[in-house]
């Protein structure tokens, strides 16, 4: 057993986990950070996209320094048949204002930027080693059994991802639900820099971000995205695991046929796959979150079930960030204290509720609902889009009919009421 005792003990070396131990240090606490990746961000991946603000206001003008891919200023969303795409494209330099703006990253790169940062403000971080196990006394968390070694601290705090094993064995959540997780599978596709800003209309350092919805999920819960980088497109797909069962595709070969779809065909032509990973992806809001707070530990980033799909927008990263923005905080007081029991701590659980964090994940907590039990959008609207929009547009010389009844006939197929109440209930949930 190690001799040293340290302040805190972070696992989990993604962007919450850092976050937390380089606030933690910079306030001149010894913070040990634990890594069972070779380097941090060898494990870790995201679609590609980072909202800045939370970060913004821990390390301001971060985006000049760290290694970024692109600025997001182009928005995309389709929805996609086999053969079709129908697409709403919003460009706006309002969406590059700094301290609102957004980022696609890779994550293998900018996390080691992050872990070098918290190295500099002090943290001793520790990579290629697996945290095991939780020392524990008397019903408190002193530390954590990595490798050969224990590690003991004042207080653990847990960011070992959407599965959080050592949360587990706390009790603090049981197995994963099927249908509050996601599996993604994403192809990281190198091309020049000037073909891409040839192909997606982007102009210097701007970038595009665009989400699909059915075809890529094969018409199911999920959808496909696409995003651009500084030399390289992140390319995926995500579906929920209860609905992954119930196709007939597998994730891998959803994302094979995405990339062949004529649409999607034309951005990757000549590129190079230079990466491919899969990753579990934490999607029921609200309804997944554990218990985040015991004595002597707390939970933060994905292991919390901090996230948001919104069908146009996925948030988590700025949730990792802004969540482990908390846990530094209640640390520092309970330190001050000298008291890390679990009713201390709690104030981690009321500075959350104060943040964007828990009020985000409130307003959308029936949205993941809403999609589950709302399958027509991932199948039947993109085939109903695609049939509107070719009679609109394809000429076969025929007598033209009123767009009001072109437009009802394809209505009438999925059914006026269906329409009116799946309009109904996702504003309701949003």
């Amino acid at each position: 057993m190690s001799e040293d005792k340290f302040d805190a003990i972070v696992v989990g070396g993604g962007i919450a986990g850092t976050v937390a131990a380089y606030l933690l240090a910079k306030e001149g606490l010894e913070v040990i950070l634990v890594e069972r990746g070779n380097y941090a961000g060898s494990k870790n991946m995201t679609g590609g996209r980072i909202y800045s603000h939370s970060l913004e206001k821990i390390m301001p003008d971060f985006a000049r320094e760290a290694p970024v891919e692109r600025r997001i200023t182009r928005e995309k969303i389709s929805l996609m048949t086999d053969e079709s795409n129908v697409t709403l494209d919003f460009y706006s330099s309002k969406l590059g204002v700094q301290g609102s703006d957004s980022y696609s990253i890779l994550r293998g790169v900018f996390d080691q930027w992050l872990a070098e940062k918290a190295e500099e403000a002090g943290v001793q971080i520790i990579p290629g080693i697996r945290v095991d196990d939780l020392i524990i006394r008397e019903g408190k968390v002193c530390g954590v059994v990595a490798g050969e070694d224990e590690l003991e601290a004042n207080i653990t705090i847990l960011a070992d991802g959407v599965n959080s094993l050592l949360a587990q064995k706390l009790g603090f959540r049981g197995e994963l639900a099927a249908h509050h997780v996601a599996v993604g599978a994403k192809e990281i596709i190198e091309l020049p820099p000037q073909v891409i800003e040839d192909r997606f209309n982007c102009n210097g350092n701007e970038g595009t971000a665009w989400l699909f919805a059915g075809y890529p999920s094969d018409g199911r819960v999920g959808g496909g995205f696409l995003y651009t980088n500084k030399s390289s497109i992140s390319l995926g797909v995500v579906t929920t695991l209860s609905d992954v069962i119930k196709g007939s595709k597998t994730v891998p070969q959803m994302l094979e046929d995405f990339k062949q779809h004529p649409a999607v065909q034309p951005l990757i032509k000549d590129g190079k796959m230079i990466e491919y990973s899969g990753h579990l992806v934490p999607e029921a809001g609200l309804a997944m979150i554990p218990k985040i707070v015991g004595n002597g530990v707390l939970v933060v980033g994905d292991a919390a079930g901090f996230c948001i799909n919104l069908g146009y927008m996925v948030r988590g990263m700025d949730f990792a960030v802004a969540s482990a923005e908390c846990a530094a905080k209640a640390v520092l007081k309970a330190k001050e204290a000298r008291d890390f029991s679990e009713g201390y701590l709690q104030c981690y659980q009321g500075l959350l509720e104060q943040s964007f964090v828990m009020q985000d994940l409130k307003r959308y907590k029936d949205f993941p609902h809403f999609l589950e039990e709302t399958p027509r959008i991932f199948n039947e609207y993109p085939k109903m889009a695609d049939d509107l929009l070719a009679d609109m547009f394809v000429v076969k010389g025929e007598p033209a009919q009123p767009l009001r009844k072109t437009i009802m006939q394809h209505v009438n197929k999925i059914g006026l009421l269906n329409i009116i109440k799946d309009g109904w209930k996702g504003v309701r949930s949003l």
